[in-house]
């Protein structure tokens, strides 16, 4: 399903403390397809936590780590918060009285290390149970996830953390996700990337506009941006040019099909993926899937073996020493 032509690289396997295969030394498309597999088994074995009163709670992460809390910012209805750790540094007064999650899948990151240490109440929200952010917070909510073992964009790291997330929040239910990933890898196919990408969504899939479109930058090096529905008329579309790409996250309703026959006049290729489902975990899930596929379908197109952000290794120099 996510086979890649080999071209002079190995695939190494070994067994886990949980004897599930997991692959090493491979390239970073590859790693990423795979991962993106697994996420299927994640989610059959997955256990949420136990709900909490989000009122005096703070989210606080970077990068995909951030798209996490700002989902549990917008399931609680917005009374729990997500906040960027270097805010919460700059101003400790914003973590007066709260609870703050920290979200890392490393656990290393400095600014979140950084806003740790000022904060009276905290828990990690982790991969790794022994980095610098676990030994400095209160308390650690491990993630537990089998994945290749390869630095590749984030997909089965980032599904795991979001709903970690969303369940300290709200109570939920996964239904019938292979369904879902079958939907996603279906319309995933009809969309072609052209010139500019515009992601737009609203409450529950505006997070995950930002998630879509940090995979087209990670994995790709593409020209992609994120806006609220609503927004997008106000402002990025004056930025839009004819054969731009635009895709909605959002179920199919009469405000989208007035909005897509009229960017379609501009000249705009439209999509508008959606599921029929007013279950919002399952749409989250949905369009999850679609950010992922998206991304490496476009890759396999162009017969990559490795993402952008490996090859270019001076701009990950660069946001290598300014995150850790």
């Amino acid at each position: 399903m996510f086979d890649m032509p080999e071209q002079n690289f190995q695939i190494c396997t070994m067994k886990n403390k949980n004897h599930h295969t997991i692959e090493t030394n491979m390239r970073t498309i590859p790693a990423l397809g795979h991962d993106i597999a697994l996420q299927l088994e994640f989610l059959r074995t997955f256990k949420p936590q136990n709900p909490i009163g989000p009122r005096n709670v703070l989210f606080c992460g970077s990068g995909d780590s951030l798209v996490s809390s700002m989902m549990a910012e917008c399931f609680s209805d917005y009374v729990a918060r997500a906040i960027d750790p270097l805010d919460l540094v700059k101003n400790k007064n914003i973590s007066k009285n709260k609870h703050v999650y920290f979200v890392s899948i490393s656990g290393n990151t400095i600014s979140n290390v950084r806003a740790a240490k000022i904060t009276t109440k905290s828990t990690a929200i982790t991969k790794n149970d022994t980095s610098k952010l676990a030994k400095i917070c209160n308390g650690i909510i491990k993630l537990d996830y089998v994945d290749s073992n390869t630095l590749t964009s984030g997909s089965i790291s980032f599904l795991a953390s979001m709903l970690t997330c969303i369940s300290l929040v709200k109570r939920l239910r996964l239904r019938k996700p292979s369904q879902l990933f079958k939907y996603a890898q279906n319309q995933s196919k009809n969309i072609q990337l052209k010139n500019k990408i515009y992601y737009i969504g609203n409450q529950y899939t505006y997070p995950l506009c930002m998630y879509a479109a940090a995979k087209l930058h990670e994995v790709l090096g593409l020209d992609a941006h994120y806006e609220r529905i609503e927004q997008f008329s106000h402002m990025g579309l004056f930025s839009a040019k004819r054969g731009d790409t635009i895709i909605i996250f959002e179920g199919k309703n009469q405000h989208n099909k007035q909005l897509v026959t009229n960017l379609k006049k501009l000249g705009l290729s439209v999509h508008n993926p959606s599921i029929k489902s007013n279950d919002m975990i399952s749409q989250v899930i949905f369009y999850t899937f679609m950010s992922q596929l998206v991304a490496l379908n476009h890759a396999k197109t162009k017969r990559l073996v490795d993402c952008y952000f490996i090859t270019e290794k001076k701009i990950r120099n660069v946001s290598s020493s300014m995150i850790y």
